[in-house]
């Protein structure tokens, strides 16, 4: 079989280890990747933004950010990419991926783990390992100003007051004249602690059948 095997496929093989996703989840993945990227190598950030289903989406910047951060690459570095290929864009939908009933409690928490901080990464867009206000602030705006609702400054109302109820909770003993840096991961983490992870972080804005993205078999 190994002098028959096609390049793509021992390339498949290879990730089946990196990301969790089986060789037919990577097929299907890869085939998406060429339908985005109008089959070039790479994909850039004017290919996401193109997809219907992310245009009226209000986060829909830190979305296509999220695939070009070296961060979501899990190898702690800082920095983002102009463009991405397919192994790259893998690893960014391996945080998608789904449990499946095979997947152990050790594994169950560490997926866990990797979806929040893909999310902190979301957000703390200087990568200086907080979620200041302003950085709050703009992603409560966001997502309030665009509902049409509430204007830009109830929206950062609505922020300051969230992040002052934050550095209550996390920081008891803070003076009223005190300076709160920001959320850490570990506070985000625990902010998170009761949300389930696995039903709210999908694929579905990037028009996949989640049918062929089931683990096991």
């Amino acid at each position: 079989m190994g002098a028959t095997q096609t390049h793509s496929e021992y390339q498949y093989e290879n990730m089946v280890g990196k990301t969790g996703f089986s060789t037919e989840q990577i097929k299907n993945l890869h085939m998406r990747f060429q339908q985005l990227s109008g089959n070039e190598k790479t994909l850039r950030r004017e290919h996401l933004k193109n997809i219907p289903a992310l245009a009226n989406n209000p986060i829909k910047t830190e979305i296509i950010e999220a695939f070009f951060d070296k961060r979501n690459q899990l190898d702690n570095e800082l920095g983002s990419y102009e463009e991405i290929g397919f192994e790259e864009f893998l690893m960014v939908m391996s945080h998608f991926r789904p449990l499946s009933i095979k997947t152990s409690e050790e594994e169950r928490t560490a997926m866990r783990r990797q979806k929040v901080r893909f999310l902190f990464n979301m957000h703390d867009t200087d990568g200086d390992g907080k979620i200041t206000l302003e950085e709050y602030r703009k992603a409560v705006e966001e997502l309030l100003s665009e509902s049409g609702t509430i204007g830009q400054e109830g929206a950062r109302a609505i922020a300051d007051a969230a992040m002052l109820e934050v550095a209550s909770t996390n920081v008891p003993n803070l003076g009223p004249d005190d300076f709160y840096e920001g959320i850490t991961f570990e506070h985000f983490e625990e902010i998170l602690k009761d949300l389930e992870m696995e039903s709210r972080m999908h694929v579905r804005f990037l028009d996949m059948n989640t049918a062929n993205l089931r683990c096991g078999k």
